[in-house]
């Protein structure tokens, strides 16, 4: 017989005395609306509202969560559905669906396991697991439930109870999608401006980008100067569009400025296409520092989230391209490269950054004193690798005796994976509402005032953070 699909309702809720209470607190914030403010979903999905298709594509391919699990297990990427370079894909999505199914036990203990029942389970209406016999069935249930009206993305935004989200968009985004949904659906879904590929001088493409950057803005991108108007000229067609904050993906923290004359030579070395790797990570840390100043003069909250080193396999990066799921964390240092934008904008009227990590050895030792003591800057919510039941309790446990739960950003999704939104949302809200629990059950904190952190971190924290 098929194993049943039922997620237990105590999922994630401490066990002993505190369990009661954990459900109260639970109780009182499951039904808040969704803030999703650090969203990576396609805008396009929302913009065509067209209907999901099958649910390898949709729940397989592009979950780097799941992928990476089954390659490293020797699953070929080719038989997950990976497209290549040229855009050629071999898998069906029937085979690259029971590919998964019947790899389902590779994901017990890890959240990808607790995200996908729930989406299962809440928002499909699957009532058995999936496995290599229940493959097929389960992928023609999901089809046919996925081509169904109340499962187009638009109205899902409604089922999902989600108040606004944002999508993470390049700073050449011609931003038509947004236009039609500013129209659409006003202030439900907005842009975020993500510069990353403009900064980075040595990445691929980045001289066709400039230009390209340079004929949106009306600027002449052919001077450093030029090059700086552009990018304020984007933020500010970005802030039309809705747009409350960036995103910015570095390697390292670093921020540190440099004088305009060294910016400027190692800029038109780049437009020369002899810029070298040194001197393009010193730039890449002087326009961090710049986004900054930029922020502080329009007001864009600026999400820094540094510390993956992307595309660590060389023939993964041939054959498939970036973002491909072989991306590893390093170590990351925050008190001296941030500094020099702590030191300018720390406490600047209109600044506001908020700080994420993979490197979770900085929570106590760095990010919770920085939080803790700057009034323009918060703590993000667990981000990647530690967005699972355990990080978001060591995330607690680690910043709160140093920053509080009031110098956080509350929780933000940080997903492109838009069924499991609600799951994410749900899991945060058990994990905080566990936490706040032991503190009442240890007589650290009164009842009613867990009721109210809970409800500030599901919900009030994080408008107050992005909203101001």
């Amino acid at each position: 017989m098929p194993k049943a699909l039922r997620p237990h309702p105590d999922r994630a809720l401490p066990a002993g005395e505190a369990r009661e209470v954990a459900r109260r607190i639970h109780e009182s914030t499951r039904d808040l609306p969704l803030l999703c403010f650090h969203g990576h979903v396609d805008v396009a999905l929302f913009a065509t509202d067209e209907a999901f298709g099958n649910p390898a594509d949709l729940l397989v391919v592009p979950d780097h969560y799941v992928t990476r699990m089954l390659i490293s297990q020797g699953v070929a990427p080719d038989r997950l559905g990976l497209p290549r370079r040229d855009g050629t894909r071999t898998a069906e999505p029937r085979d690259i669906w029971r590919e998964f199914c019947s790899h389902w036990n590779l994901l017990l203990g890890t959240p990808s396991r607790y995200w996908l029942e729930h989406e299962f389970a809440e928002v499909l209406g699957v009532e058995v697991a999936p496995s290599a016999e229940t493959a097929d069935t389960l992928f023609d249930q999901i089809s046919a439930r996925l081509a169904e009206p109340e499962f187009r993305p638009r109205a899902l935004l409604d089922r999902f109870n989600i108040e606004v989200i944002s999508t993470t968009d390049a700073a050449t985004d011609d931003l038509a999608h947004h236009a039609k949904l500013a129209a659409d659906l006003p202030g439900r879904v907005i842009p975020t401006f993500r510069p990353d590929a403009l900064v980075h001088l040595d990445r691929p493409g980045w001289s066709d980008l400039t230009r390209q950057l340079g004929e949106l803005a009306g600027a002449d991108t052919s001077t450093y100067a030029g090059y700086l108007e552009a990018l304020r000229q984007r933020r500010q067609a970005f802030l039309a569009a809705g747009a409350l904050a960036t995103d910015h993906g570095h390697l390292s923290a670093a921020a540190t400025p440099l004088d305009d004359s060294a910016a400027a030579r190692i800029y038109e070395s780049a437009l020369r296409g002899e810029v070298s790797a040194e001197d393009a990570s010193a730039f890449a840390g002087h326009m961090l520092f710049q986004m900054a100043a930029m922020s502080a003069e329009d007001g864009l909250v600026m999400q820094l989230h540094p510390g993956v080193l992307r595309d660590h396999h060389p023939d993964i990066y041939a054959a498939y391209g970036p973002d491909q799921g072989h991306d590893i964390p390093v170590a990351t240092e925050f008190t001296r490269s941030l500094r020099p934008v702590l030191e300018r904008f720390g406490h600047a009227d209109g600044f506001r950054m908020v700080l994420f990590t993979v490197d979770e050895t900085t929570y106590s030792r760095e990010l919770a004193p920085i939080a803790g003591v700057y009034p323009t800057v918060r703590l993000g919510a667990p981000w990647w690798f530690l967005d699972s039941p355990d990080g978001m309790r060591r995330f607690r446990e680690l910043v709160t005796e140093t920053a509080g739960f009031y110098n956080t950003s509350g929780f933000v999704d940080d997903t492109r994976a838009f069924l499991s939104i609600p799951a994410r949302h749900d899991l945060a809200r058990r994990i905080d509402a566990g936490y706040l629990a032991n503190l009442v059950v240890e007589h650290r904190l009164e009842e009613d005032d867990a009721f109210q952190v809970a409800q500030d971190l599901a919900y009030n924290l994080a408008r107050t953070t992005y909203i101001r």
